[in-house]
């Protein structure tokens, strides 16, 4: 057995692998200041946060300034002194080991091994216990090997942890150049790289994790961060949040299509209307001819005279904040209803973020959980949960707090990170700003769906979700302007247009009204002898309109 290793040998682009001193301070200093510096240019200005569509974002100050991460030399030199001890630790075990860099991050170091010749990943993997105890360190956290490296991971907690608050994430040069409604933040990496997610790519996640382990503050950070970016004309949000108290002071806000829904009975309807909505919007695409929303909405701004109907689309982000209750009340709707929504939603820009405190495979079912490419492990109590959230172990051995591992689609491995942090007071204030400049904007449609929680999609009803009541003042009023058009029932009518979109479509099922047929209105089929022995029926039905 070797006598303990004195030297580290730092890993150059320019050079090959060389034994250098652990003496050597100033290149160790070097190091560790290149690897936690935060590249930041100055913040935008309130002048030039854009108004976007007649919204005006809420202005950065509402947030709390980050200081950065930059290390003092006292921690400098617990980062070298924890380095000796994991080289000496590993070779009181006979494993050949040198540590060729290292990065240090917001809540980890992480230390990059190079193995001796002969010595098998495993033997370095089986120790990570020895090693916990030698360093007096909690969680420690191997990673063998580091995706596109020749080198193990070592992820060992810092002894002083910083936050990494929301408004670094807002202000970096990341989320700025990033393109998309839907680009959110979610927080930094080991080496302290902003980590964002786009929801229009993923095109779902699930977020789980035990209590207190940053979920709902992982959650806040991602409506926060969308409700900086984007106008209520691009993206919209269902929620739903059966602990009543996370999510309700989004009440009021313009992209809300409907007030938080806390009753888990009720939450079957909201998903029961996105799946309709996901139906109704792939037949407008037939209609034009278009594959996804992205298409559809570059069709429309193309129209130079569009009529009120030919208007874009917006992205609905629907969040439910404890799928467990869900479950408990209404599973197999509830499954079904997501699962569908999850294979099918994406084209449409229908997008679901699911969290949960219970990780059991009795809340993310198979069904579900294969639907979900795009996950976030915060801290759980067992390997079990960890691997029933992303398929590997891991989140067991997580610090809590923000502490995250995250597995986009795409990705081999999961992604360790510091969720960014939003405090309540925050929020409140961001909500606020908005609320104080704009009033709500709440679909009717959904309204209606509630209204009928038990139905299912595909149920040929007549009343279409409480909506029958004006089918036959729809048909009057086509029938006496002699054309048929959403924009006409919006007026006549007095309704939004997802209603008035339903009355049409309702109408043209029943034979009353034509296809639609690009920038022309629909065609009236009925003549007025046929629409009046409608109406003498519909009166001798005692003004019901089922069965037309």
């Amino acid at each position: 057995m070797r006598a303990p290793a004195a030297d580290f040998a730092i890993k150059r682009k320019e050079e090959s692998i060389q034994e250098e001193s652990i003496i050597d301070r100033e290149r160790w200093k070097d190091r560790a200041e290149d690897k936690t510096r935060i590249k930041r240019k100055p913040s935008r200005s309130r002048q030039q946060m854009s108004i976007l569509n007649g919204y005006k974002p809420p202005p950065l100050k509402l947030l709390k300034e980050d200081r950065g991460m930059k290390k003092s030399p006292q921690e400098i030199r617990e980062i070298r002194e924890l380095g000796r001890k994991l080289e000496e630790t590993l070779d009181s075990f006979g494993v050949e080991a040198r540590i060729v860099n290292y990065t240090s991050g917001p809540t980890i170091t992480r230390f990059e091994l190079a193995p001796g010749p002969g010595i098998k990943v495993s033997r370095i993997v089986n120790l990570a216990d020895d090693i916990a105890l030698s360093l007096a360190a909690m969680g420690v956290r191997i990673e063998a090997p580091i995706p596109g490296k020749a080198a193990i991971g070592i992820e060992i907690p810092n002894r002083n942890t910083s936050p990494v608050l929301i408004r670094s994430i807002i202000e970096s040069d990341e989320f700025k150049q990033a393109k998309g409604p839907l680009v959110a933040a979610l927080g930094r990496d080991v080496g302290g790289d902003v980590i964002l997610c786009d929801l229009a790519r993923m095109p779902h996640i699930l977020i789980a994790g035990a209590t207190g382990s940053g979920k709902s503050v992982c959650i806040n950070s991602i409506l926060i961060s969308l409700l900086y970016r984007s106008s209520p004309e691009d993206v919209r949000f269902l929620m739903i949040d059966p602990k009543i108290v996370e999510l309700n002071v989004y009440n009021g806000i313009p992209h809300l299509m409907h007030p938080v829904v806390t009753d888990p009975e009720k939450a079957y309807g909201v998903l029961n209307f996105a799946v309709r909505e996901m139906e109704k919007r792939y037949r407008l695409f037939a209609d034009r001819k278009v594959r996804d929303i992205d298409s559809y909405n570059e069709a429309m701004r193309k129209i130079k005279d569009p009529e009120e109907d030919e208007t874009t689309l917006p992205r609905i982000v629907i969040v439910i904040d404890e799928l467990a209750d869900l479950m408990a009340v209404t599973q197999h709707q509830v499954e079904d209803a997501i699962s569908r929504l999850m294979a099918k939603a994406r084209a449409v820009g229908i997008h679901v973020i699911i969290a949960t405190q219970r990780p059991s495979v009795d809340v993310i079912t198979g069904v579900i959980k294969a639907n979900i490419p795009s996950r976030i492990a915060f801290a759980v109590a067992s390997q079990v949960d960890s691997r029933t959230i992303i398929d590997s172990g891991g989140a067991e051995k997580l610090l809590g707090k923000g502490d995250m591992l995250y597995f986009p689609i795409g990705s081999i491995k999961a992604i360790r990170g510091q969720g960014s942090f939003v405090s309540n007071s925050e929020v409140e204030a961001v909500l606020t700003f908005i609320k104080d400049y704009h009033d709500p904007q709440y679909d009717e449609g959904v309204a209606a769906a509630l209204e009928n929680p038990s139905g299912t999609p595909d149920e040929e009803q007549g009343d279409f979700g409480g909506e029958d009541e004006l089918l036959i003042d729809a048909l009057t009023t086509v029938i006496e302007a002699d054309y048929a058009a959403v924009s006409l029932l919006q007026r006549r009518l007095s309704v939004g247009y997802p209603r008035a979109a339903r009355l049409i479509d309702r109408l043209c099922e029943l034979g009353w009204v034509g296809p639609h047929e690009g920038s022309k209105p629909r065609k009236i089929l009925i003549t007025r002898e046929q629409y009046e022995n409608i109406m003498r029926e519909v009166d001798g039905a005692g003004d019901n309109a089922h069965g037309f």
